[in-house]
């Protein structure tokens, strides 16, 4: 027989050896890794750049929006209230308007709403004329230093004098008024990173099982923290338990919101998970620049966000033992109620669980 000569190579391999045509190369790059992985280089970005951001809004130049100051009515007859009005409109002036003044008859009744938290400073003139500014810094120690800075070249100023006083300080360990915000920091992000790990590494946790654990490691991790800043490092006196509790919620919260958003938005859920927690919940807490310092629209949504909620109810527990609110605890179970039914309904969309096979099923 003659030899035989190979056949060209596209001949060979059929389809193999074809040219590829555009939508075909598309659909092969859809489905390979790179799609992703080029998706999350863009994203990274961007949240890099928004978190940078988001901190540098709120935090650079905090500014002071409406800080609720108590006025005890002068006994010093009218040069008493005179001292006492120049004096104000002099601190209203140099802090833009900002006071946001609340009247009151005795000393004892304003010392009652710095303890609730509704005042932030209490003015009152003595007979003699002269000025004391009591401020609270366990209120905020941001606000508390905006006016102490003011208050004496204020006084200066309109020729009153002024004497400024701390009559709620903030503990030696935590002289910057921070260590409540490191913490509540440390719950909101352990608990969606736990959350995350549990979806990589439990991926077969059934849906009770997995709320289970969520909640599991949320106890034993606040545990943890509120053992080491208090016990180990003693930089905050903690009312243990009652911290001990918040962080857990707040750890079990932050976990099922992730979970939440894994259900609805799968591989993607890290997105809304750091926007809603960490973009905005974070710098909006009320934990590193009071609220009454921040841009107005974060001081309100602050509240109503796990972060805020739990640096709300940290900071009341850890200085204002015996005038804790209800609020910032139904704010937390509110998210953690929420995500975990969304969750429970929309279980069979979560990328986990396992089924039952063999033996289970009969």
């Amino acid at each position: 027989m003659p030899d035989q000569q190979p056949e060209p190579e596209h001949h060979q391999h059929g389809a193999h050896g074809r040219v590829p045509t555009r939508s075909e190369r598309w659909a092969s790059f859809k489905e390979s890794p790179f799609l992703p992985a080029i998706v999350l280089v863009f994203i990274l970005a961007a949240a890099a750049g928004l978190f940078a951001g988001s901190y540098t809004y709120s935090m650079a130049k905090p500014t002071p929006h409406h800080i609720p100051t108590a006025v005890v009515d002068p006994p010093g007859g009218e040069d008493g209230a005179a001292r006492g009005k120049a004096f104000l409109d002099g601190m209203e002036k140099a802090l833009n308007a900002s006071l946001e003044v609340r009247r009151y008859d005795t000393r004892a009744a304003a010392l009652r709403d710095v303890e609730e938290q509704k005042v932030f400073a209490i003015l009152d003139v003595a007979p003699g004329g002269r000025v004391a500014l009591d401020v609270s810094g366990a209120s905020g120690a941001s606000v508390a230093q905006v006016l102490e800075e003011t208050a004496p070249k204020v006084g200066e100023k309109v020729g009153v004098p002024v004497t400024v006083k701390d009559i709620n300080p903030l503990q030696e360990g935590d002289p910057r008024g921070l260590a409540i915000f490191y913490i509540s920091l440390a719950a909101v992000i352990i608990g969606f990173v736990g959350a995350i790990q549990l979806s990589v590494h439990a991926r077969g946790l059934n849906p009770a099982e997995r709320i289970g654990f969520t909640a599991l490691y949320a106890l034993l991790g606040a545990f943890v923290i509120a053992a080491v800043v208090d016990w180990w490092l003693g930089a905050v006196d903690l009312p243990f338990v009652e911290s001990w509790l918040i962080l857990a919620l707040t750890m079990f919260t932050s976990g099922m919101v992730f979970t939440m958003f894994n259900t609805l938005f799968g591989r993607w859920a890290m997105i809304p998970t750091w926007g809603l927690m960490v973009l905005l919940g974070n710098p909006s807490s009320g934990g590193a620049v009071s609220w009454p310092l921040l841009p107005s629209v974060l001081g309100h949504i602050g509240r109503w966000l796990p972060p805020g909620a739990s640096v709300n109810a940290q900071h009341t527990a850890v200085y204002f033992g015996g005038h804790q609110h209800v609020f910032p605890f139904l704010v937390l179970a509110a998210w953690a109620l929420v995500a975990s039914a969304v969750f429970w309904v929309w279980r069979h969309r979560h990328p986990g669980g396992r089924t039952a096979t063999g033996a289970h099923v009969a």
